[in-house]
């Protein structure tokens, strides 16, 4: 199937093929006729099966057709976080450029609020806007919402895990009765349902993946390593000639800081990405990643579900997410729209019950595929236990024939040599079993550790 027989304009066909897409993905084949028609919809689907434009490229046709530059807003998507707010514009300038009429206001933290005012004083089509930024908006007089006629809540089950749900009410009262309501989400938790039952109207159901799957195309590897051995663990991954971009996942954000400085000095171009930078800096190391300009990003998880990047060959989990949700999307940047990928995982005997629940969400084991030889290494260190070669060089019977000459030796290596190799063997075991001092407990979502970004409220 083309995109031809969607029901698209001729404008929009071609800034597709411009785009260098010529076949549908299975979310867009299915949502977009019924959003063209007017109806409400809930799409089901991971990260990095287009469905970003299976709801940009119908509203685009859709609001070409009407008043443009409107006073107040004609469309309405939420999205959960800046990185997000902003692939989603980029989408809308990617596939609207030859709808030149339409203009677009992109409302996120991060940025000076007064930019965004006088935008919004020109007249806009479409409002593109994390929630506590708009709600601060509207609460200052500054935007109306009472001419929205299409509202699209993306990432519902992230909404949920943010704390967002109460804004996303509270903003679904501010527009009109009568509109058409557009939901996707990876997940449909009961919270994401009954959302569904209170503000949409007999919405047509699309789901192209079952909940909490992990893409068949990426390759998920896990790397055992001790606490100290991690960052050598990364680093010879990092070195193998099929990582030719990656993007390293941690927990938190001076984890993100210290990594990113430790890979520079080890002479890899490398850029970071976490809450505690200015938007202008996290776009500009972005727009450094996609123009090849560095070939590492290091980020933390307000990153994870809002990066749209083409070709990111590599993800590794430098810590083992809090949330086995996480991991879904963390791995998703990679092997995206039918390319394939390599996911890592570094977990030390600490990050056991996470990486079983992991496994438990994706019903699938880890650690299928070759291991880095850091990883061999480090599980050498991290099993003290198996290094024994003192009973191979035991038995030497040709000493024993000589009686009166063997047995006085014998005694004083027990005197000198016993207590010494008992504290030596000891200390080492201790020390390869003390857990990663900066594993949090695992469970807690991440949003509620004191160390996560939480800039995108």
């Amino acid at each position: 199937m083309s995109f031809a027989v969607l029901g698209l304009s001729d404008e929009l066909l071609r800034a597709v093929d411009d785009a260098g897409y010529s076949d549908p993905t299975p979310i867009q084949k299915g949502a977009i006729p019924p959003i063209l028609m007017g109806k409400d919809l809930i799409g089901i689907a991971q990260t990095g099966t287009g469905k970003t434009a299976s709801f940009v490229l119908p509203m685009i046709d859709i609001l070409a057709q009407g008043r443009s530059r409107a006073r107040m807003p004609r469309s309405l998507i939420l999205a959960p976080t800046r990185e997000l707010a902003q692939q989603v514009s980029e989408n809308f300038e990617k596939y609207g450029k030859y709808h030149e009429k339409l203009s677009m206001v992109l409302l996120i933290g991060g940025v000076q609020m007064g930019d965004q005012i006088k935008a919004l004083e020109k007249g806009v089509d479409v409002l593109i806007a994390t929630p506590g930024r708009l709600l601060d908006l509207f609460e200052r007089g500054k935007v109306l919402l009472t001419g929205c006629d299409l509202l699209v809540i993306d990432e519902a089950d992230r909404m949920l895990d943010m704390g967002f749900i109460p804004d996303i009410e509270s903003i679904c009262q501010k527009l009109p009765k009568n509109r058409q309501t557009m939901l996707f989400s990876a997940t449909m938790p009961p919270p994401i349902r009954k959302l569904s039952e209170q503000f949409q109207n007999d919405p047509r159901t699309v789901e192209v993946a079952r909940p909490a799957t992990a893409n068949k195309n990426i390759e998920q590897r896990l790397v055992s390593v001790s606490p100290r051995g991690k960052r050598d663990a990364l680093k010879d991954i990092l070195k193998q000639d099929d990582v030719t971009t990656a993007i390293v996942f941690c927990n938190k954000k001076v984890t993100v800081r210290e990594l990113a400085t430790s890979l520079k000095r080890s002479r890899f171009k490398v850029g970071q990405i976490q809450g505690d930078m200015d938007q202008k800096d996290r776009i500009a190391e972005l727009d450094r990643f996609k123009a090849g300009e560095i070939s590492i990003l290091v980020a933390s998880d307000v990153a994870a579900r809002g990066l749209d990047i083409k070709g990111v060959s590599t993800v590794i989990n430098y810590d083992v997410p809090w949330h086995p949700d996480d991991y879904i999307h963390r791995i998703g940047r990679t092997g995206r729209a039918g390319a394939t990928g390599v996911a890592y995982t570094l977990a030390t005997r600490a990050d056991g019950d996470a990486v079983d629940a992991i496994e438990k969400l994706t019903k699938r084991k880890l650690g299928n595929g070759d291991a880095p030889k850091a990883e061999k290494a480090d599980e050498a260190e991290d099993k003290p236990a198996k290094k024994k070669p003192a009973p191979k060089k035991k038995p030497e019977p040709k000493e024993k024939a000589e009686p009166k000459a063997d047995k006085k030796p014998a005694r004083r290596a027990r005197k000198k040599d016993d207590a010494p190799i008992e504290h030596v063997a000891s200390g080492n075991g201790n020390e390869e079993d003390l857990p990663d001092p900066v594993k949090a407990t695992p469970g807690i979502p991440a949003r509620l550790h004191p160390d996560v970004a939480d800039d995108d409220w």
